[in-house]
């Protein structure tokens, strides 16, 4: 339950950065690009590979599992899930599983889209 709440507390804040990031690029760069998703993604994956790094580095194993879930499951999951997905990708291709790691990324941006085109075509046909 405590890592629950860890979690929990992180992805709060990590969704609301989000949120402000999304109004301050919204307001400062236009309506024209997701400029919002945009810049919580690269930053968010600059931070993921930043943390994990450092706590790698520094932190003993089994040490920072609170650490880890409250920094990279919350708060940057709520920031931003592709900072999970480039995370795995990159664990993927250093283990030397190039081919799994460019397929990983092939296939989960491909479905990801087709996901949501999907979600849409279900909602509406179902309200309509």
């Amino acid at each position: 339950m405590v890592h629950f709440l860890v979690v929990a507390g992180g992805g709060a804040i990590g969704a609301g950065g989000r949120h402000l990031v999304n109004l301050a690029a919204l307001r400062l760069l236009g309506p024209g690009f997701p400029w919002g998703t945009f810049i919580v993604n690269v930053v968010g994956c600059l931070v993921m590979g930043l943390m994990i790094g450092g706590l790698i580095r520094w932190m003993p194993l089994g040490s920072s599992q609170t650490a880890r879930l409250f920094l990279a499951t919350g708060l940057l999951g709520g920031f931003t899930t592709f900072s999970a997905f480039s995370l795995d990708f990159a664990v993927i291709w250093e283990r030397g599983a190039v081919l799994t790691a460019i397929g990983y990324a092939v296939a989960t941006v491909v479905a990801s889209i087709m996901a949501v085109f999907v979600g849409l075509w279900l909602m509406r046909w179902l309200t309509s």
